[in-house]
């Protein structure tokens, strides 16, 4: 991959993971729009610098992936769904309890 690809992407993600903005998100919808703008069109202009081959073996690469049969442990998705059903419950009867009152 180019390396003024590496460097825009980059410079991409540090932007929108960066507190400071080109415009302060405290000004109301325009302090928005940089991120909502600069963000997606950094992102299309790294994809199309990205060379068609580099792009290719990457997809390849993501598919073989996603079709490759990786062991699921279904025991920890319970446990982790139950505790959040519990979380739910217990924030349920907080709130009535604190309505009641």
């Amino acid at each position: 991959m180019p390396w003024y690809a590496r460097l825009l992407a980059g410079f991409v993600v540090a932007y929108a993971f960066s507190p400071i903005d080109l415009i302060p998100d405290f000004i109301p919808i325009i302090g928005y729009l940089d991120d909502i703008i600069i963000v997606p069109v950094g992102i299309w202009l790294v994809l199309k610098m990205i060379p068609p081959t580099v792009m290719a073996e990457c997809r390849e690469k993501a598919a073989a992936a996603i079709a490759s049969d990786k062991p699921t442990n279904w025991s920890v998705a319970v446990i982790i769904v139950a505790i959040w059903f519990l979380l739910g419950i217990a924030i349920a009867l907080w709130v009535a309890r604190t309505l009641k009152r």
